[in-house]
């Protein structure tokens, strides 16, 4: 079961999983949100089943349907929306917090141990997705709420829970827009020095 960061790979099955919490790597499921043409990874409803499995959570046996995929798409924006809200400051729209908490109160999965003694979930995807939901309650309504960041990547409009002792951290990966950013700030420097 995955609810927060984790060492593992942050692309999984085309999936992107920087956010560092589920519920903001949702949200990464349309790319290029600041670019003129948006691409959504979530276009069947099976790609919302391969999600909840790269994101770590055991799907039970789930025929996928249209309800589905538009349940994880309204859930996406409203978590997007109501993030981007606390990332500006902003008071959070309404339309966004009323899908957030619709989707919260539906019956979720339960949390069970398994006979390896780890932490898992029992539910559906219907029910796992309203985990996510709730999740994205206690993390956008809840007294961390401030660390929730956008990337400053050139481009990037991935979300990412800071966890960040000083609460100063820029990039939602080292490995990718940070790096990026680091080469380019090497790259002014050496032409400045020339």
């Amino acid at each position: 079961m995955r609810i927060s960061a984790s060492n593992q790979e942050e692309t999984r099955d085309g999936f992107r999983f920087r956010g560092g919490h589920a519920a903001l790597d949702l949200t990464a499921t349309l790319t290029g949100r600041l670019k003129p043409t948006q691409r959504d990874l979530l276009t069947r409803p099976e790609d919302v089943i391969r999600w909840l499995q790269a994101a770590g959570f055991e799907c039970a046996a789930t025929a996928p349907d249209d309800d589905l995929l538009g349940m994880a798409r309204r859930l996406r924006e409203a978590i997007y929306a109501l993030a981007m809200g606390c990332v500006a400051g902003q008071v959070r729209p309404a339309s966004a917090r009323a899908t957030l908490n619709d989707i919260a109160r539906l019956p979720a999965a339960a949390p069970e141990i398994g006979a390896d003694g780890s932490a898992r979930l029992r539910g559906d995807a219907s029910a796992l997705l309203t985990f996510v939901a709730r999740e994205a309650v206690l993390l956008l309504g809840g007294e961390v709420a401030d660390r929730v960041r956008q990337c400053e990547g050139d481009g990037c409009a991935i979300l990412f829970f800071d966890t960040s002792r000083s609460g100063d951290r820029r990039w939602c990966s080292m490995t990718a827009c940070g790096n990026r950013h680091k080469v380019a700030a090497f790259r002014q420097r050496k032409e400045k020095s020339q």
